[in-house]
């Protein structure tokens, strides 16, 4: 794909609403995308499996991974001012949350504005001003002055997903990407590159990209993936917390344009060590750029997918500034390392090479 292309992609993929549980617009736009490459089916949960079109079968398979959802919330109520009272879905923390811009989606499908409503300053106390409210005190305005109209009128009520309301750019002078829901929908665009890259070759085992529904909910839908991909071999396409800015230099070790995070440890997955040790030998005969992090914090879908049949699995992270927050950086260099390194893998990979990731 030509870079024009990929950089379009990516925004559109930013730009999606789609967060856990209610992932199918990303997965229309994602499907669209990998048809041209791949045979694809879908599961009630809406996870979605593109199967590389010159697959044979009856070979070992890799999965590639990346997850559909994104950080967003849910409608759990309505006051009776209107002002709708909204519950996270996935790892929010309370001071990224005042005056966001957001959407909801109501009944009819349709979107309708709104914001993370804050008292004027002119109205707060001297405590209130130096404190964020329980998330469970936040509410969203829509622009409703009762509750009846807000259900009525907006039709919004219990069970409406809301969305981060914000728009992708990039700026070519930097290569930064400046958006929302990075996490993980470059993984996802990696996959489709991936795909794109591998098109009418053949390979020495099947590919499978899983596009899993609901991971910051639980890793969910990676669980039910990895048991109908029955994978050989895993490749985790994930957008990863970058440390560059508040770690140390010789602490850090997800900055942006250093090239892909090669995860070592999170708080629910260890890698294969071999595999692992493979994917950098095999980074640096070919000259793509990586860091190594070993995290105290986090988890992702390599987890799910590794405890369900022991299958070597890795971790390709593409770092991301100020991750599971409305506003993020990424780099399109550290995006296309990262498609490069998969890639990569899976060319050279081979039942030999798969086998002594298994051995003593």
């Amino acid at each position: 794909m030509e870079k024009a292309q990929e950089i379009e992609m990516l925004k559109e993929f930013s730009d999606a609403n789609a967060t856990s549980g209610f992932e199918e617009e990303f997965v229309k736009l994602f499907t669209s995308y990998a048809e041209k490459t791949a045979n694809i089916e879908t599961d009630g949960m809406l996870n979605v499996y593109a199967s590389k079109k010159e697959n044979k079968g009856n070979r070992p398979v890799i999965q590639l991974d990346a997850h559909s959802d994104a950080v967003g919330f849910i409608t759990q109520a309505v006051r009776p001012n209107g002002l709708i009272k909204f519950v996270p879905l996935g790892g929010w923390v309370k001071y990224n949350i005042p005056a966001l811009k957001v959407k909801v989606r109501n009944r009819d499908g349709e979107y309708i504005p709104g914001v993370v409503a804050t008292k004027p300053p002119h109205f707060m106390t001297a405590a209130e001003r130096n404190n964020v409210p329980d998330v469970a005190d936040m509410s969203i305005d829509v622009g409703s002055s009762s509750r009846e109209e807000t259900i009525k009128d907006y039709k919004i009520d219990t069970g409406c997903p809301i969305f981060v309301d914000v728009k992708c750019e990039y700026h070519e002078k930097s290569g930064l990407f400046f958006g929302k829901d990075f996490d993980d929908r470059f993984g996802a665009g990696a996959m489709i590159d991936v795909l794109d890259n591998l098109k009418g070759e053949e390979t020495n085992f099947d590919v499978v990209a899983a596009l899993s529904s609901q991971e910051e909910v639980g890793l969910r839908g990676a669980y039910v993936t990895a048991r109908k991909v029955k994978p050989d071999l895993c490749i985790v396409l994930e957008s990863c917390p970058a440390d560059d800015t508040f770690t140390p230099d010789w602490l850090s070790q997800t900055g942006l344009k250093r090239g892909p995070m090669l995860r070592d440890m999170d708080t629910t997955f260890l890698p294969n060590p071999k595999f692992q040790q493979y994917a950098c030998d095999l980074a640096d005969k070919i000259n793509i750029p990586y860091t190594r992090s070993v995290r105290t914090g986090g988890g992702q879908d390599g987890a799910a997918i590794y405890y369900e049949n022991g299958a070597p699995t890795i971790v390709v992270g593409i770092p991301v500034r100020y991750e599971h927050s409305p506003y993020c950086f990424s780099s399109y260099k550290d995006f296309k390392a990262s498609v490069d390194l998969a890639t990569a893998i899976i060319r050279d990979i081979t039942q030999e090479k798969l086998d002594s990731f298994k051995k003593f």
